[in-house]
């Protein structure tokens, strides 16, 4: 034991908390101080606790806060808007009351304790003590107990965080502008990254077989799955199947069946105006109900997205939303169409079928390796893909067009007669049949190989 320096620490302990000097009467100002950290740990506490909240909250979380009258529900709503600025508004006041606990915890230990003589000790309190009891009783509890109870910490939360926004807007703006200005820099392409075309001349050089067609396909799809939007794989607006809300309930019955589909959007008045999406197993358990039954109020809150959302972010967001469909919208807010979770997978893995696809979902012929007939509304990506040529291979004449007939209205800037022929590079547009202002049927034929890959 003579060198034991344990042996010699706790003698100095026991002086330190033995002599009378080191604890001075508690004065007003350093209870205010006590008082003041007390009150800051809990709003530390809250507000670390709500990030956890905020950010669990799921889909059906969302939709109950949506039918909920109470205020602090709506707050919540109002806070989710915007997603980048609530995180900001989290970490600014977590950070500015973490200081000032750092701050004033330093303040009354100094006038509660004489360090002089004891800078170990002086250590041990102002920083490993200080930490420890931020870190415990300041993330690591809150964020335990918020993420079983999300709904409630975010409503205890959703006041001051309200007030919180308000006063930090300037930093939160400052900050969110800041990341957003980062994150578009990572996302620019760099100057010599390999072109998308480079990589595809690879995978056929690579995969050349005729048995290896669908891997070749399946690889295709996956580089190019970050350069695709909405627009161009969905279901356009004259195709949709949809729901008038004022249908009776026997009818809606019926076209549940016949459609074949799991979820059909419903509307008032027009496409324009999507009220909701019907689920088919949601009027399961209402089949036997009369023709006057309410079925409106099964309708669930439809999705919207913009024509030019990537799909790659659109399955994120599927994903995350807990949901297989999305109404599309064009600028002005009207219906284009719907696109599914499945028309997302299929750009990459190819047709899906299951027991209801009796039909093929493109309607086309292959007359030879050089013909072939195509319905008017065929969208490009579908043709190019039938016809195996390159992606870009209409990209500087397409325009805003997303079907074979939008195409062919891009070249001649009018509708065409029947039997009219429209010849672009080495591809012959011969219009079959026109009717009602509309191109029903296009035969297309390949004069020669240079666009085949």
């Amino acid at each position: 034991m003579e060198n034991n320096p344990e042996g010699e620490y706790y003698p100095l302990v026991l002086s330190f908390l033995t002599e009378a000097t080191w604890l001075p009467a508690l004065n007003g100002g350093l209870l205010i101080a006590l008082l003041a950290i007390l009150i800051l740990l809990c709003l530390s506490a809250l507000v670390s606790g709500s990030e956890v909240a905020f950010f669990s909250l799921n889909a059906e979380d969302e939709e109950y806060l949506e039918k909920s009258d109470l205020k602090s529900d709506k707050r919540i709503l109002q806070l989710l808007k915007d997603d980048k600025y609530l995180l900001a508004t989290i970490l600014i006041s977590n950070n500015l009351f973490n200081v000032a606990i750092i701050i004033l915890s330093h303040f009354s230990l100094t006038k509660l304790l004489d360090f002089s003589t004891y800078p170990i000790l002086n250590f041990l309190l102002n920083v490993v003590l200080i930490t420890f009891i931020l870190v415990l009783f300041g993330e690591i509890i809150p964020k335990i107990f918020a993420r079983s109870n999300s709904k409630t910490v975010a409503r205890l939360a959703s006041t001051p965080l309200s007030f919180f926004s308000k006063i930090a807007h300037p930093l939160g703006y400052v900050l969110v502008n800041s990341t957003t200005l980062i994150e578009n820099r990572l996302s620019q392409r760099a100057d010599n990254e390999v072109d998308i075309d480079e990589i595809e001349d690879a995978i056929d050089l690579t995969i050349n077989s005729d048995n290896l067609k669908d891997e070749n396909r399946t690889l295709k799809g996956i580089i190019n799955f970050g350069n695709t939007n909405a627009k161009q794989i969905m279901k356009p607006r004259m195709d949709v199947v949809a729901l008038d809300l004022e249908l009776p309930f026997d009818k809606v019955h019926a076209v549940l069946i016949e459609s074949g589909y799991s979820r059909i959007p419903a509307y008032k008045e027009d496409l324009d105006n999507i009220e909701g999406i019907l689920y088919a197993k949601d009027v399961l358990e209402y089949l036997q109900r009369e023709k006057t039954f309410k079925w409106q109020k099964l309708l669930r809150k439809p999705f919207f997205v913009p024509e030019t959302k990537k799909i790659d972010d659109l399955l994120r967001e599927f994903q995350k939303k807990r949901t297989h469909l999305a109404i599309v919208i064009d600028e002005y807010g009207g219906t284009m169409g719907l696109i599914t979770m499945e028309d997302i997978l299929e750009e990459v893995l190819g047709e899906i079928k299951d027991e209801y696809d009796d039909n093929i979902e493109i309607e086309y012929q292959k007359l030879d390796n050089h013909n072939y007939t195509f319905e008017g509304k065929t969208l490009i990506n579908d043709l190019i893909k039938v016809m195996e040529i390159d992606n870009d291979t209409f990209e500087e004449i397409k325009g805003d067009a997303d079907s074979l007939a939008g195409l062919i209205l891009e070249l001649t800037g009018k509708l065409p007669k029947q039997n009219q022929e429209i010849v672009y590079e080495n591809f012959v547009f011969n219009v079959l049949s026109v009717s009602d202002n509309r191109i029903e049927q296009v035969k297309i034929t390949i004069a020669e190989n240079d666009h085949v890959t």
